[in-house]
């Protein structure tokens, strides 16, 4: 069964836009986790990003308390966010590249040229029973790598597959080439032994397509539920994903 991790970063986003800085506000990520959990999702993810533009420190601890299915810490391998994963103790660590002025992430970690710092922190976290994934774009040589550093876990990142699928028949063919990418990549991963997750851009629309990609565990995802959910609601728009996903076959 091919599970879902919600990505609650953006419901932080709304209440920052009017609290930013308060210690306070609405609408409550936390509250948002346990609507997910009730609906059915598999997971709750959330990116404590250096800036903390969203995620703040309170907000990880309160979902360390509440969530009982698994916490998912998306974070740069960056020092200060390390100490604190490592303190949180989640299910498990997604790492991902960060850059200040992105709005969103915009693409996949260098695995290559990370290789041995990622190792380093891959290793603190197994010994401190954490499980690790790596979100990478689906490229041969970073998948090689990501299995070098012994992660459980890759994470495809399906941005720019999600990109082209929203434009006209030029990005459609653009978005087939991305998603042969894709399935290469899964398949590598698969052989490699590495579990693969899929997240970034995915919404109802082009789900079906992307479930072409075979041993799937678990997709991410994020904005697409938060913004459905401003029509029909937390519960009802994890419950649609849920019912969407039903169709994959590994």
């Amino acid at each position: 069964m091919l599970k879902l991790g919600v990505n609650i970063d953006h419901v932080a986003t709304i209440r920052e836009a009017r609290y930013r800085g308060r210690g306070f506000g609405e609408p409550d990520p936390v509250a948002a986790a346990r609507i997910c959990e009730t609906a059915g999702a598999h997971g709750i993810t959330a990116h404590l990003r250096e800036d903390r533009r969203h995620i703040q420190d309170r907000d990880i601890w309160k979902l360390r308390e509440i969530v009982q299915t698994r916490l998912n810490l998306e974070m740069a391998n960056a020092p200060e966010i390390v100490a604190i994963a490592l303190k949180l103790k989640p299910e498990i660590v997604c790492l991902v590249p960060e850059r200040r002025l992105e709005v969103t992430t915009e693409g996949g970690l260098d695995v290559v040229a990370a290789e041995k710092s990622l190792t380093d922190t891959r290793k603190r976290m197994n010994d401190a029973g954490i499980e690790v994934s790596l979100f990478i774009a689906p490229d041969e040589k970073q998948i090689a790598a990501a299995a070098r550093t012994g992660a459980q876990f890759i994470e495809l990142h399906t941005g720019t597959f999600a990109e082209e699928f929203q434009k006209a028949e030029s990005g459609k063919r653009k978005a087939k080439m991305e998603l042969l990418r894709l399935i290469a990549g899964a398949e590598q991963a698969h052989s490699l032994g590495l579990k693969v997750n899929a997240g970034h851009g995915l919404n109802y629309e082009n789900l079906a397509i992307l479930f072409r990609v075979p041993h799937l565990v678990e997709l991410n995802i994020g904005h697409s539920l938060v913004s459905r959910a401003v029509f029909v609601g937390m519960e009802t728009a994890v419950k649609e994903m849920l019912a969407a996903m039903k169709n994959y076959v590994a």
